[in-house]
């Protein structure tokens, strides 16, 4: 009877929650557009000429006053026309249609870049959602053609897709956990399979074809990049030397706090790419990786009462990542669809209670403040000493999507 009434106390409060996020949904929704549109009108001036022209928006200086814009093949590019896409999406506002297009248009070169892993984040976050939301088919070849760059990256000996580095070097084989965020293009091309491999060929093997590539990089990650806790490493370097073929020859800090550490936007990037690589597969070892590395973030000795992590779990006192958050909260809300019964019901309470922080004064600007940005105290790169305590295109984005992931399962 106590644990059946604890139960019931604890839906009650659920129900509570949720129902204070929904009526916040209109005012978040209002403000985020008022937002977006001053930083629009900001960054449309620079974009066209100076210094910054051909950039897009990334972050903002405080101390300086002064937008942080970056080149197309920064790999955040995709993530501020991705925030103009998701707010046509919850206001159907014509204005946010047009200007996203507009700078979703200026990435079209990084369908045949080969250097790095971010083309996925890059391509799909802008013309995906393009793509999704418009229910076209205009923009098919170029991401048929990502796809095909993105897994020219991909070494069949190792069975991962090299985050870094030249094709062909020999000497480190770097991967990092962000790296499962970019397999969602690969996998959605699958799944589309008619789409083809970007050189002229169409057929159902080719998407087999990168479906096979996607399964492989997650499942060799899933077996080195994580702790037996669930825990998160971000560089890994993978040996190529015949006799270690695939053994890891070295850990990296990179952008945590040490390799004993758990970097918190790391780890939800790990959730999230987990919880994506079940939606195309229905491979139940996906999904049961992905509730492990929830599991580990949500029951964190340092993770804080308002679910806002710290930029590491090892750095308790330090700076909060809201960026971390963002992509956790959307990802909880994917993964509780999945996941029956009380799990579920625990994986959307905590995205939601997220949620409604990252939506408070103590998160959520103010017109008028964060450079037009909407998430302040966001953390890109610590140990670097770079976008400490700023607000960051990615950290808007997965926001975002998460309260039209939210809405969606009110509706």
């Amino acid at each position: 009877m106590f644990i059946a009434t604890l139960l019931a106390a604890a839906a009650v409060a659920a129900n509570q929650h949720e129902d204070l996020l929904v009526k916040r949904l209109p005012e978040v929704f209002a403000r985020s557009a008022v937002h977006y549109k001053a930083l629009d009108a900001a960054a449309t001036p620079l974009m066209e000429a100076g210094d910054a022209k051909g950039k897009v928006p990334h972050s903002w200086s405080a101390k300086t006053g002064r937008l942080d814009m970056r080149s197309i093949y920064w790999w955040t590019s995709g993530h501020f026309p991705g925030s103009l896409w998701y707010l046509y999406e919850a206001t159907g506002d014509e204005f946010f249609k047009e200007r996203a297009t507009v700078w979703t248009e200026m990435l079209a070169p990084n369908s045949k870049v080969t250097d790095n892993h971010d083309v996925g984040f890059i391509m799909n976050c802008s013309y995906g959602n393009a793509r999704r939301i418009l229910k076209t088919d205009k923009y098919d070849d170029l991401l048929r053609e990502t796809a095909a760059s993105l897994s020219k990256r991909f070494n069949p000996s190792l069975g991962l897709i090299r985050s870094w580095g030249a094709l062909d070097g020999k000497n480190d084989f770097l991967v990092i956990p962000d790296n499962l965020m970019n397999l969602e293009l690969l996998e959605a091309v699958a799944k589309n399979g008619e789409w083809g491999t970007g050189n002229g060929e169409r057929g159902m093997g080719n998407g087999e074809r990168f479906d096979k590539i996607a399964r492989s990089h997650a499942d060799v990650t899933m077996k080195h990049h994580f702790r037996a806790d669930g825990g998160c490493y971000h560089v890994l370097n993978y040996d190529q030397r015949p006799g270690f073929l695939g053994q890891v020859q070295e850990f990296r800090r990179g952008q945590g706090l040490s390799c004993e550490t758990a970097w918190s936007r790391g780890q939800s990037w790990g959730i999230y790419g987990y919880t994506m690589m079940y939606r195309f597969t229905k491979e139940r070892r996906y999904l049961e990786f992905a509730q492990k590395l929830a599991d580990y973030a949500m029951n964190n000795p340092n993770m804080p009462a308002d679910g806002i992590p710290y930029w590491d779990y090892g750095a308790p006192g330090e700076e909060r990542d809201s960026s971390a958050a963002a992509v956790m909260a959307s990802a909880l809300l994917e993964l509780s669809t999945f996941v029956p019964g009380e799990d579920g019901e625990r994986y959307r309470a905590f995205a939601v209670h997220q949620l409604i922080w990252l939506c408070s004064d103590d998160y959520f600007a103010k017109p008028g403040e964060n450079g037009g940005w909407l998430l302040k105290h966001g953390v890109g790169h610590k140990p670097g000493n770079s976008e400490i305590d700023v607000p960051l295109d990615y950290g808007d984005y997965y926001f975002l999507e998460a309260l039209l992931r939210f809405r969606a399962l009110k509706h």
